[in-house]
């Protein structure tokens, strides 16, 4: 076909997932390939080839390529960065060693804080003040900076985080450094807090604006790859990269503002759940995405996935708008391992791609969760990838040996316990996302995706009380498809402190000036007018309150009755999340946000077509609360018999779900599989 078609691409630590969809027909084609760590542009091109050969489309004909990726978040994890110096206020050159106080074990006798990302050398401080206020105190000092970049330049440094005090209420002086650095440090990347994160708190200002800076090389590196590699197959393309927020960005954004791609990859699992949510009339649901090398969960609640205004990365702030989710090292590559104490554990550490799990075939040793899944039957070794990559068994038994032996086990029982363990750990995320929000399992249902998660959710659901579980279409590469759907998102910000009541007349001049922006990228971006939507919120807290909560309002007016509407939506928040309410004590903004949104044109899709015939149903042994026992195996497509009680598995081409006794699935007429307890008689 040469009519235009446009594609999703999620690039993950083992698995790149493509969605493809036909602009004319509706339908909508996955493709999974395996990912190229060295350079994850190379497996991206890779597979739309091989995905256009397949479902027979021309690279040539892609409207918008749209791309999840983990370059950014692996890149801090791995600490894979370049030299980079912070420039700040006098005075406050060891606010990055000094950081905040908070106990994350409150058991442990010393704290273990994550490394700075830059050395104590490499911080310095100008002369200069700005107030909190806004006024200037003192001017900066000009000839200070620029001795401070000579000392750079003889450092070799390659980036550059300007922090100064107060730099969220008056940007003069972060830019006066800004442009000496640039006329001294020709080619050096420098970042500015009141560009990337224009905010109060210093320290997570500082934390976001480094993260930022140290980035910007290794995004552009491979940001400029990747425009090279689509120029030579599709040079009409535009390119778009996913953010932390759930919307995307042009490459040159992303190539000035890295930080804000810390999310990319999982926050396309959440965007699809939040469009699931509606499709399937679930307002309430616990999406967990698991695929090679991590595990992650997002809430929809009332039919909405929550922002978080400040996230974290291996521990370090990032004060940026981001959709709220929890990660931990679960996935189906995670290694098993046997602790000092006896324990068996399992991950964060992943075989990855390469070598991958040791039923691979292609190197690997140590045991994996597949490895597990494949020696108790519930992955199939023939099966695996449509068939296109079948699983070893011999290597997986050879792997399972040396943990059997320390934990005086059967390979078989070795086995279980990584499975069992492997669930407990996922139930345990999911329990934390729900109970810190006040929110009870029972009133949830399972969102299932990501390659590896089917075999795991029903187990998992059982543990947490919750009764049914959705196997969506295109389970396996989900999250791409959420990213098909994406639009292009700007978050602004402006801090406004000051008493809710109060604060109408300053919130209208800082909105008016903040739409005027929003418009302007939107406007760059080449988005029409009638395709532009504003999303407004405020950050309120109670006087006294050294934290926040972001409330959304329904425009900018800021009038009496709608300041008093988002004290209400404060009062009932705060309630959900913390247990209690003051409606007596005096509501304070802390800062007023807008997402300018700009829609990128939908076509729209064609129904999931299935055969209308159940196919044939094989059994194996797979082992299940009592060991191994004969269960039925069917094949999704198609699949059209009612219900289909556990114990059982049903595959599809890139995924598999482990039916366990006590549950019963049935495919829906949206498409869905949808797994549910059977009651106890």
């Amino acid at each position: 076909m040469t009519h235009p078609v446009r594609i999703a691409v999620d690039i993950g630590g083992t698995f790149t997932d493509i969605e493809i969809l036909d602009a004319v027909s509706g339908r909508v084609h996955q493709f999974k390939t395996p990912s190229t760590p060295e350079d994850p542009s190379v497996g991206l091109i890779g597979g739309i080839r091989a995905a256009a050969e397949r479902f027979g489309f021309e690279v040539g004909a892609i409207e918008h390529l749209l791309h999840g990726t983990t370059i950014a978040t692996n890149a801090v994890l791995q600490r894979s960065l370049p030299r980079g110096a912070i420039i700040t206020t006098a005075g406050f050159e060891d606010l990055l060693q000094i950081g905040r106080h908070g106990r994350r074990d409150v058991y442990a006798i010393t704290l273990s804080p994550p490394a700075p990302l830059v050395p104590r050398r490499l911080c310095f401080g100008v002369p200069g003040r700005i107030g909190a206020d806004g006024n200037e105190r003192e001017p900066i000092d000009a000839a200070a900076v620029r001795a401070v970049a000579g000392r750079l330049r003889d450092a070799g440094v390659e980036v550059v985080a300007v922090c100064l005090l107060h730099a969220y209420a008056n940007a003069a002086h972060e830019r006066a450094v800004g442009a000496i650095l640039a006329e001294e440090l020709p080619g050096v990347a420098v970042s500015l807090s009141s560009e990337i994160s224009p905010e109060i708190r210093e320290y997570e200002r500082l934390s976001t604006t480094i993260l930022n800076a140290l980035l910007v090389p290794v995004v552009s590196r491979y940001t400029g790859r990747l425009s090279e590699r689509i120029a030579a197959e599709a040079p009409a393309t535009p390119v778009y990269l996913v953010q932390s927020n759930g919307g995307v960005c042009g490459l040159a954004k992303a190539g000035r503002e890295p930080a804000r791609l810390l999310l990319s990859g999982p926050s396309g699992g959440a965007a699809a759940a939040r469009r699931l949510s509606a499709e399937l009339a679930e307002p309430n649901l616990v999406a967990i995405d698991m695929g090679g090398t991590s595990f992650d969960v997002s809430v929809v609640t009332g039919g909405s996935i929550a922002m978080i205004a400040e996230g974290e990365i291996d521990g370090l702030p990032v004060r940026l708008p981001m959709v709220e989710m929890r990660t931990i090292g679960a996935g189906g590559g995670s290694i098993a391992w046997v602790d000092e104490g006896g324990r068996l554990r399992i991950g964060p550490r992943s075989a990855g791609a390469r070598p991958g799990p040791a039923c691979y075939g292609s190197g690997g040793t140590e045991l994996t969760v597949t490895d597990a899944n494949l020696l108790l039957g519930r992955l199939g070794a023939d099966s695996f990838m449509g068939g296109a990559m079948p699983l070893d068994a011999v290597p997986a038994a050879a792997a399972v040996a040396p943990l059997a032996a320390a934990l005086g086990l059967s390979r078989d029982e070795t086995a279980a316990g990584v499975i069992a363990v492997t669930n407990s750990n996922l139930a345990l995320a999911i329990r934390l996302s729900l109970f810190e929000k006040g929110l009870d399992p029972e009133d949830f249902a399972l969102l299932s995706f990501g390659g590896a998660g089917g075999v795991h959710a029903c187990e998992v659901a059982e543990d947490l009380g919750i009764g049914r579980v959705i196997f969506p279409p295109h389970a396996s590469t989900l999250s791409a498809w959420g990213i098909l759907w994406s639009d292009i998102v700007h978050d602004l910000a402006t801090t406004e402190i000051a008493p809710l009541q109060q604060a109408g007349p300053r919130l209208a001049a800082a909105a008016s000036r903040m739409a005027a922006e929003g418009a302007r990228l939107l406007a760059e971006d080449g988005v029409a007018e009638t395709a532009r939507r504003f999303a407004w919120s405020l950050d309120l807290r109670y006087r006294g309150q050294a934290f926040d909560l972001n409330v959304a309002v329904d425009s900018a007016s800021f009038g009496a009755a709608e300041l008093a509407q988002a004290a209400a939506r404060f009062h009932a928040q705060h309630l959900q999340r913390f247990s209690y309410d003051e409606p007596g004590t005096p509501v304070e903004v802390v800062a007023l946000r807008l997402a300018a949104i700009g829609r990128l044109a939908k076509p729209g899709t064609a129904p999931e077509r299935t055969d209308g015939a159940s196919p044939p149903c094989t059994h194996r042994a797979v082992w299940g609360k009592g060991g191994f026992v004969a269960t039925a195996v069917w094949q999704r497509d198609g699949l059209n018999v009612g219900a289909v009680t556990g114990p059982a598995v049903i595959e599809e081409t890139y995924t598999s779900s482990y039916i366990p006794p006590g549950w019963a699935a049935s495919l829906e007429t949206s498409g869905a599989l949808v797994a549910r307890r059977i009651a106890a008689n």
